[in-house]
């Protein structure tokens, strides 16, 4: 990693999640319903690729135009809470937002709100004396002004042939500048600009995509295509496809931008092309299974802020208000493995969050014996709390997680289905607010036990 930051150019937008359940429709029309549970807020735009590369251990650098409205004071903290710093070229118009109503995995619809009037004047100084500091420069243009300041550009044209300049487009944006390194539509825009030939198998994409690195004079040309992966065209090289891996579900909001910005940290380490393309895509198919930027956010939250029985308390007591369901499991998750997984995805799915009581080190060795735990409490919680499904981890130092519960009050507790025919010990402690045990199939073969046993034979 370089002591150098990677800057990143362009338009910063406010998203909100506003989840919530959907059990009837209106009377005065045939619509659905959406009983609010929950809103979250996150940088979007340029400003969700500053957070993910900050979130890779960059120093980043965000230039943009922020607008003087709440919305703006909120992207302000948002972005500063993530480390990157801001230069703030004034937004002329409201902070734009675009607002997803989610239930359950669903988006039901988007509402977009903010005019298009871009930043108030030309770049300062300082966005030009960071481009020249930078040790990469990512331009994520989401066609409201920022990647069209002429400054910019200027700068950004004379530095393209010292530094890794990665161009995100966007179909209302401007052209690239000439000698961009690395230009990244995906493959509508793609369409959009270069229509013919008709078809959109390999031979017309890379035609099209040679097309546009010939139109805008770029290095190269690597065009994004979703579950197909990237496709990368560069003057005198046979074309280059890097496949993406399979997933099953997910979100893919935002993974452009975590396309983009992993390719741009890996081009300012010097990486090859190929190499970093196909570690961007790596990143990014990880980046949708794991619930796109609402939940990956959401876990960087949660992993600084509920490791405890402060944050988990909070967390209940919100998904409570909102007339949802909370869910709670124990254990020590010593080794975390397949099995382990798939209970706590199965135990998510009973409500609207999941609480991981977890056995402290001190616990786990009155249970497990004196070589155990194998994995410090610190590291285990960090681990569960970076799961999709795991919303907070709140570790407990007793030998049952009954004052855990008794603090948290969760409807449901989970087991694991190798306790059936067996009566559970928190039951007890569950019926004094009416909450109810309830037990999720056992997954065979997996045994922290058994895995600490085959790799001490292996020894």
């Amino acid at each position: 990693m370089s002591d150098r930051p990677l800057v990143v150019i362009g338009d910063a937008l406010l998203d909100r999640d506003v989840e919530g359940r959907v059990e009837r429709l209106s009377p005065d029309a045939p619509v659905p319903v959406l009983d609010e549970t929950a809103m979250r807020s996150r940088p979007g735009g340029a400003g969700l690729a500053a957070v993910l590369a900050a979130a890779d251990g960059w120093t980043v650098t965000l230039v943009t135009a922020l607008a003087q409205d709440a919305a703006g004071e909120t992207l302000r903290t948002l972005l500063g809470e993530a480390g990157v710093d801001v230069v703030d070229l004034g937004l002329g118009g409201a902070t734009p937002e675009k607002v997803r109503l989610r239930c359950g995995d669903r988006s039901l619809m988007r509402l977009d709100r903010g005019d298009r009037r871009g930043p108030v004047g030309p770049a300062p100084a300082a966005a030009r004396a960071a481009i020249g500091w930078a040790a990469g420069v990512l331009v994520s243009d989401y066609g409201r002004g920022v990647a069209a300041d002429p400054a910019l550009r200027e700068t950004l044209a004379t530095a393209a042939g010292e530094l890794p300049v990665v161009w995100d487009p966007h179909p209302r944006g401007p052209a690239p500048p000439p000698a961009i390194s690395v230009v990244t539509p995906n493959e509508a825009e793609v369409l959009r600009v270069e229509p013919e030939p008709a078809g959109i198998g390999l031979a017309e994409a890379t035609e099209r995509a040679h097309a546009l690195r010939r139109r805008w004079r770029a290095g190269a040309v690597c065009t994004t295509r979703g579950p197909a992966g990237a496709l990368v065209v560069r003057e005198g090289r046979a074309p280059f496809a890097a496949p993406a891996p399979l997933v099953a579900h997910g979100d893919p909001c935002g993974a452009g931008d975590r396309f983009a910005s992993r390719l741009a940290l890996r081009l300012a380490e010097r990486l090859a092309l190929e190499d970093a393309v196909v570690d961007a895509v790596a990143r990014a198919s990880t980046f949708v299974a794991a619930g796109g930027a609402s939940d990956v956010l959401g876990k960087a939250a949660a992993s600084m802020g509920e490791l405890d029985l402060e944050g988990g308390l909070a967390l209940a007591d919100r998904v409570r208000a909102g007339g949802g369901t909370v869910v709670a499991t124990g254990g020590c998750f010593d080794l975390l493995h397949a099995g382990h997984v798939r209970t706590l995805e199965a135990a998510r799915r009973l409500g609207e969050c999941l609480i991981v009581c977890l056995n402290s080190d001190a616990s786990v060795r009155r249970l497990k014996g004196p070589e155990r735990p194998l994995v410090p409490e610190a590291d285990r919680a960090s681990v569960l709390s970076a799961l999709s499904c795991v919303d907070a981890v709140v570790p407990f130092d007793e030998d049952t997680p009954a004052r855990a519960l008794e603090s948290l009050r969760p409807h449901v507790w989970v087991k694991g289905g190798d306790y059936r025919g067996a009566s559970l010990p928190e039951e007890r402690t569950l019926r004094r607010w009416g909450g109810r045990a309830v037990i999720v199939p056992y997954f065979e073969g997996r045994s922290t036990t058994r895995l600490i046993e085959e790799a001490a034979d292996c020894v």
